[in-house]
């Protein structure tokens, strides 16, 4: 087993190596800004499918509602780069609102931001997969399969240390970068040339009969998906290099021109081309399609596509465990995911969010348009509360603070405003989150009040010091066959007990042989009191239980401890342990329950 982990995760790194796997401007923007990228594969086809549910006429509402998606882009950013020099050591929206709105706001925030990470891991992958049986047909109806299996393998990159998944995401996220500017380059050129005339559907401005504002502001909030992910940087500050706080907000600075650049440049492109939603083939595909035709781009198009929304998963996977640490350190999640792994990662937090993400898969069959409105809702309620509370950040700075807040006001009345119409025109969609995250807050409550009755029943008082001194202890040496384990457990048992004493469970089955493991037993200690007890019941657990308490409360009255010794024996090869009943396990499980009890194992090593 441990050749096999060394072979998937690789040698553990020493605790003084951490500053040698933090993040360059140029990785981290592989690493973190896979997801917010990756969006643009379905961004303008979020927006595109719901206006053509009225009439493809609709379409040319595309480019104002994605005018309004640019404007909520620049507020996050600006709003982010302020949260990043304000809070340097991460936590983004959580640390935010916890620190300006309250613990309350905090915890929603946090608890919104964990279910989005696992959202975000199972959008970015059935999106990945979508892609994939687009470009193959033959694979569709596999999606769900295809997904599972890539959130298994960024899970094992992820477990492998920051330095090595970021180097990995490089070639698919820069793939990704040029194949889209070429994709955007070469439509745009042909529309300039006049080698491409204009193919819409509508004309802007042409009177659309049934439009609504209630259909324009669903396709609104559908469009601010792409906008997911742009928050990640803010939760990742720890990973940068020194000066971290610049590093990221440059960062962040260089994700948020991207995003931009490619998110109108495609919704404009298909405008133009008159480009209309189909079931089996994505929009991307088929713009892609109209500007490369069926050449060897168009192949490195669906292949890049299909690379950057399986790797855009990662986003979450490098987010997710930094936000579970900050709330595992607050007392609200629990302290193993403070933990880091042989490779310098939360591991915990990584293998939580892969298992979470596969059930959401397995849940909503890998079908991103039903996981899009959540999605949605848990990001855009930490947008909200983090840019609410960098206003209430900047009014205890005192004067001038309306003028530094201007961005996040901004940013607040827009992220409030998508959730209002996501509550009005996608609740049916989003439900399942209103009871999510009331169940979430109760467990991070009972959580913290658990970690904070242990500190009050293990704090020490000055009465709490004194010490107790015992007249001896009894010891009881469970006993099963008479077998060289007893031998050493005896022994031992002798060196720590006043009175020691070997205990039997006798099943009833077959007297004949219980009246000679007791014969065999005392020729060989005949020193050693031996005490059988009778079960009916085919159970040795519940017996032991009973005659360790009354043997307990017996020694108490005499001011004795008292001390069980369970003895096994341990198989030379590891897997040999499947072989055998875990007897010994169980009863120390059950044991270790009982008050005043001490517990030991004393293990004989089989050699062969």
């Amino acid at each position: 087993m441990n050749y096999l982990k060394r072979l998937l995760v690789g040698r553990p790194l020493k605790s003084a190596e951490n500053d040698e796997q933090k993040l360059t401007r140029f990785a981290a923007l592989a690493l973190l800004s896979s997801d917010a990228l990756s969006s643009i594969a379905y961004g303008t086809e979020q927006i595109v499918v719901v206006l053509v549910a009225l009439s493809t006429a609709a379409i040319w509402y595309s480019l104002p509602i994605a005018a309004f998606v640019i404007i909520l882009l620049v507020s996050l950013t600006l709003s982010y780069r302020q949260i990043i020099h304000a809070y340097p050591h991460g936590g983004g929206a959580y640390v935010v609102s916890s620190e300006n709105l309250g613990r309350n706001a905090g915890l929603i925030a946090g608890g919104s931001l964990l279910i989005d990470y696992m959202l975000t891991v199972a959008v970015s992958v059935s999106a990945g997969a979508e892609a994939i049986t687009s470009a193959v047909p033959a694979l569709y109806g596999h999606q769900v399969a295809i997904s599972i299996f890539i959130v298994l393998i960024i899970m094992m990159m992820n477990l492998r240390g920051l330095r090595e998944s970021a180097s990995f995401l490089m070639v698919p996220v820069y793939t990704f970068i040029a194949v889209i500017t070429i994709l955007i380059a070469v439509g745009l050129f042909k529309i300039v040339t006049g080698a491409q005339p204009l193919h819409a559907t509508a004309l802007p401005g042409a009177v659309v009969p049934g439009i609504s504002l209630a259909l324009i502001l669903r396709a609104f909030s559908s469009g601010s998906s792409s906008l997911t992910g742009v928050e990640a940087i803010s939760n990742a500050v720890p990973f940068f290099k020194k000066p971290r706080a610049k590093n990221a907000a440059a960062t962040l600075a260089i994700m948020a021109s991207i995003l931009g650049f490619f998110f109108v440049g495609i919704t404009f492109i298909n405008y133009w081309y008159g480009i209309v939603p189909k079931t089996e083939v994505t929009v991307l595909s088929q713009i892609g399609e109209a500007v490369f035709g069926h050449g060897i781009m168009y192949y490195a198009l669906q292949f890049s596509t299909a690379l950057i929304l399986a790797v855009a998963a990662n986003t979450g996977f490098s987010a997710f465990p930094v936000l579970a640490y900050n709330l595992a350190k607050d007392k609200f999640m629990p302290h193993m995911y403070q933990d880091r792994g042989d490779r310098l990662g939360y591991s915990n937090g990584i293998i939580t969010l892969a298992a979470g993400s596969i059930v959401l898969l397995i849940i909503f069959q890998g079908s991103t348009e039903r996981l899009i409105p959540l999605y949605s809702i848990g990001v855009f309620i930490p947008f909200a509360l983090s840019q609410t509370g960098m206003v209430r950040h900047w009014q205890k700075q005192g004067s001038g603070w309306l003028k530094k807040s201007i961005a996040n006001i901004v940013g607040a009345l827009i992220s409030y405003a998508i959730i209002a119409i996501l509550f009005a025109y996608r609740l049916g969609d989003i439900w399942p989150f209103f009871i999510i995250m009331p169940v979430l807050l109760f467990i991070f409550y009972k959580i913290h009040d658990h970690y904070r009755k242990v500190a009050e029943q293990l704090r020490l008082m000055e009465a709490d010091a004194k010490l107790h001194t015992y007249d001896g202890n009894t010891v009881i040496v469970l006993v099963g066959n008479v077998t060289r384990v007893n031998v050493g457990a005896l022994n031992y048992a002798q060196s720590i007990g006043d009175y020691v004493v070997a205990m039997h469970v006798s099943l009833d089955e077959d007297i004949k042989k219980e009246k000679e493991i007791e014969a065999e037993f005392k020729q060989n200690f005949p020193d050693v009191r031996f005490s059988v007890v009778h079960s009916s019941y085919r159970s040795i657990e519940n017996p032991i239980i009973r005659y360790v308490d009354l043997v307990s409360k017996n020694a108490m009255k005499h001011n004795y401890t008292t001390t069980v010794i369970i003895p096994q024996f341990v198989p030379r090869r590891r897997w040999q342990n499947i072989l055998h009943n875990q007897t010994s396990l169980r009863l120390r499980m059950r044991l270790s329950w009982r008050q005043n009890i001490v517990v030991g194992t004393y293990s004989y090593h089989l050699k062969k």
